[in-house]
Formats: C-alpha cells, structure tokens, sequence
C-alpha cells in the first residue's frame, strides 16, 4: 500500500480532482483515509434519488469516503452548515472547495476497481479484480 497526502484550493472540484489524480498516477485501486475541508457548492445525489441536488453556501466536510481507481469512482460526502445540520448523499461533479480541502489516500497493491452496469441494481457497480 502506498499513501498520498494532498490539498485542494479554493475553487477546486473534489470529485474531478480526485479522478484526475487516479488517472495521472495510474492507480488501480484507491480508498480515502481522511478528508477534512469546506466546501462553497456542494453537488449531490441524495439517496434513491434520480436527480443531482445542488447546494450553496459554507459548508464543513464532516466526511468523505469512497473507492476509486483510474478505472471510475464511488464517492459519499457528510456535510455541515452554519447550524450544525448534516446532509449526507454521493458527491457529483461540480462541487467547489471553499477554503481548503486536506486529503489522505491509499493505493492498494493487489487489486484493481473497476466500475461494471450491474443489471440487478441498474448502476455501474464495484468490480474488484485481483491481481496477480
């Protein structure tokens, strides 16, 4: 397993960074360790929901966990505003950082993650494949 440590800046988007770091570095298989950070737009896709929520304001990333690879990913965020109210939902694309967002990952050695249609759920699904 190797461990990376990087910051996102004002104006970043999360999910695009992350995903673009996966294909620059060629990762296979990816998990977060830690996330801390803000966020001024949060895009989301709250559960058994088909369409994106989009949310402004100021915003403290409470968690982020999720799988990925240079194959796809699969992100949940838990965010908070100002009064402590906390939404949970898979992070889209179009998000922003507001102040900073601190990240720790891991790269797995012996396995792939891949992003595969599952007919039962409908969604592309985890395919984890190992690798020898």
């Amino acid at each position: 397993m190797k461990t990376y440590a990087l910051r996102l800046h004002p104006g970043d988007d999360p999910l695009t960074t992350l995903d673009t770091f996966a294909i620059e570095h060629q990762l296979e298989a990816a998990i977060l360790l830690t996330c801390v950070g803000s966020l001024r737009k949060v895009v989301l896709r709250f559960a058994n929901k088909e369409l994106s929520t989009t949310l402004n304001g100021k915003f403290e990333i409470v968690s982020l966990t999720g799988v990925f690879s240079m194959h796809g990913s699969h992100f949940h965020i838990a965010i908070s505003d100002g009064e402590g109210r906390t939404y949970g939902a898979h992070l889209l694309e179009g998000s922003e950082v507001f102040t900073t967002m601190e990240v720790v990952l891991a790269s797995l050695d012996d396995v792939r993650f891949f992003r595969k249609l599952d007919p039962q759920t409908g969604y592309p699904e985890l395919d984890i494949q190992s690798i020898s």
